[in-house]
Order: C-alpha cells, then structure tokens, then sequence
C-alpha cells in the first residue's frame, strides 16, 4: 500500500492499526541534512525536493512538500528578498506603506513571478521523482499572514481598527492571490495545500471572525473544489480560535505544543486529522529513548483516531538526526 493510499484511507476515516502517519515540519533542518543550506533550500526547487528525498528515504516520513519560508507571494507581489545561508529570507521592504499603495496593488501572475514559479516547478517535480505516490503538501500564506508581510504587523494591525475598509481591501487581494497560488501547485501535482496564517494566534476570536474566518472558508472551499486537500497550520496556543476553526472544512489541523491533543479533538470533532505536536524544543534536547517515549505515549493516547505525529512547528536545525528516527520508531 502506498504512502499516498494510507492518506487517502486516513482522511476516509480508515485509520491503521498499524502505524501511525509521520510528517514532521522541515525545512533548514533537511537543508543542512542534505548538504546544502537554508538560502539554496529556500530559492532552488531542486535542491528542495533533493532535500524532501532524503527525508523520505532516511527519515521514512509519510508525506513530502514545499514549505520553505513566508515570502513567496510577497515577492511575487514586489517585495525585495534576500537570502540568508542560515537563516530565513529576509523581506527587505515593505510592499505597502500607505493607502494607495493597497489601491494600486496588482494581482501578480504566479506562473511569471520567479519565486511563485519556483514554488510550483518544486510542485510538479516532486510528484514526478514520487511517482505520485506519496502525498504532496503545496504551502501557501493566509491573507492575514500575507498582509502582515506586506504592510508589517504593527501597521497592519492598526490598520484593522482605524481602517477596516481598507484592510479588508488588502485581504481580499492576498486571498486571491492565495486562491491562484494553491491552484497552480494542485495543477502542478499537489495532493494538499498548506495554509499557514500564523499571526491568527496572537488575534482574538472575535477579530478573527470578522476579518479572516470568512476569508479562510472561502479558500478551502476553492482547494477542495481544485481537488486537494487542506492543512491549516497557525502556529503557537489557538486554543482560543479552535470554536471558529471547527466548522471551515479543514482536512488537517496542525496543534503545537501549547494546544491540548485531547480539547483539540473534542472541539474540531473526529473528522479532522490533527498532526503534533511534540515541542520542538523537546526533540532537539531530549535523549532519542526520552523522545520515543513521549512520542509512543502521544501515539498511543490517539490510537483509532485521524492522526498524524510531527512536532508542533519546525523541527530545529541542529536536532540530533536519532531523535527523528526515534520520533519515527515511535510511531510504527
């Protein structure tokens, strides 16, 4: 059975007995791994499915992809980036500035923006060198993530209460965007689309319902009506946000480490895969029996449910290669 069926059955609710799916985050980690590093990873689709490669063959993971960094559609919007050898691509300037700025801004063609275009040939060779059998995360930003990128969070978020008009202007332009984004990664080969909005943690529910759910709703919808499947990741503690979250369809629901597996499934319901969400930093200092341990237990604690094992963000650079073998072990 392949890697690609096991999803399938898991998202059809057939939930095997005998494994548990592993998909941790990486992106430096598998960088450096691979031979290379976070710049190379980041502004070469070769080198990041090379990387995506090495993972499956060494790691076993279940499913391979294309998160790298924030700054695609930024760039793709206009936004100067640089790339740092160990370390995130910086965004060298702000898109937006002003109002008229948001007016202005142009609906950027993905297939001709070059690291939108990078994104989507990583896409299409992946699901190529996998034979289409193993799942394919494509990644996108949410629009309030997007926006943060383009105007700045102190801005932007002064923006949502002196000027909701405007702001939701720029919203609806990063949900497009977004929407063209995640159809030409699907088009390309990709089974899921990723949505990362991490700066919803730090809003409250009410902001969130007003500005972004309706948004949120309206791509996932668009994905699914595309053909793939969605994994919402917003990191840090959305306990708070789970009641709005439960009802936009999400296939997959990243929960980090503050985020209590067990309310996690008793509000968004046993439909939704959620995949966690060990603490990174856990993985990265713990001894490998320590973190099988844990990971046995989180494993264990979830047997019959959807669920996929990963740490719940990233997995630190400079963890020890046997604690991610032993977070595999854990789960088989």
């Amino acid at each position: 059975m392949t890697k690609k069926v096991v999803f399938q059955n898991l998202c059809n609710g057939i939930v095997s007995s005998e494994r548990t799916m592993f998909r941790p985050i990486l992106m430096h980690f598998i960088a450096r791994y691979a031979g290379g590093n976070y710049a190379k990873f980041a502004s070469d689709y070769r080198f990041l499915v090379d990387a995506n490669l090495r993972a499956l063959d060494d790691f076993d993971i279940d499913m391979v992809g294309l998160i790298s960094d924030p700054y695609r559609e930024t760039s793709a919007f206009g936004a100067r980036i640089e790339f740092i050898p160990e370390g995130v691509p910086r965004c060298l300037d702000l898109v937006i500035k002003n109002e008229e700025d948001i007016r202005n801004l142009q609906r950027p063609d993905v297939y001709k923006c070059e690291r939108t275009l990078d994104r989507i040939l990583g896409a299409g060779l992946l699901s190529k060198r996998t034979d289409g059998n193993v799942p394919v995360i494509g990644w996108i930003e949410g629009p309030l993530a997007e926006a943060c990128d383009l105007a700045g969070i102190e801005h932007f978020m002064m923006m949502l209460m002196m000027d909701p008009d405007i702001a939701n202007l720029l919203l609806d332009k990063c949900m497009l965007t977004a929407k063209d984004f995640a159809k030409a990664q699907i088009e390309a080969g990709c089974d899921v689309i990723g949505m990362g909005d991490a700066i919803c943690s730090q809003i409250d529910p009410v902001t969130y319902n007003i500005f972004v759910k309706e948004r949120h709703l309206e791509i996932i919808s668009f994905i699914h009506a595309c053909g793939a499947k969605v994994k919402m990741h917003i990191c840090g503690d959305i306990t708070h946000l789970l009641p709005s979250l439960k009802d936009l369809g999400i296939d997959i629901l990243d929960i980090d480490w503050q985020i209590d597996p067990q309310h996690a499934f008793e509000v968004m319901g046993p439909d939704v895969i959620r995949c966690g969400n060990i603490d990174p930093r856990f993985v990265l200092d713990k001894s490998s029996e320590e973190i099988y341990s844990a990971c046995k237990l989180l494993c264990d604690n979830e047997k019959g449910r959807k669920f996929i094992l990963s740490a719940g963000c990233e997995i630190i650079v400079n963890t020890p290669h046997e604690n991610l073998t032993a977070m595999r072990k854990a789960s088989l």
